[in-house]
């Protein structure tokens, strides 16, 4: 349990830098990092405590993140 939440945090910095990188997002490297990292946290823990989810925690965990930066808005979206 504890491996696949640590796993969730690589991945989703992992996601919040390939997503500033390609230009997806114009955030800046470390709010995108932020960004990712708290929406798979938050993820991480519904998915527990509700036992929902799209399949491995890997998988969650890059939705979530991907999920996180559309939802989230910052002062220099457009």
């Amino acid at each position: 349990m504890f491996l696949a939440l640590f796993g969730t945090v690589v991945i989703a910095g992992i996601v919040g830098y390939i997503s500033e990188k390609s230009g997806f997002t114009h955030n800046g490297y470390l709010p995108s990092i932020i960004i990712c990292v708290g929406g798979a946290f938050l993820f991480y823990f519904v998915s527990i405590m509700f036992r929902i989810g799209f399949g491995s925690p890997g998988v969650d965990a890059i939705l979530a993140s991907i999920g996180a930066l559309i939802i989230v808005p910052t002062h220099w979206r457009k």
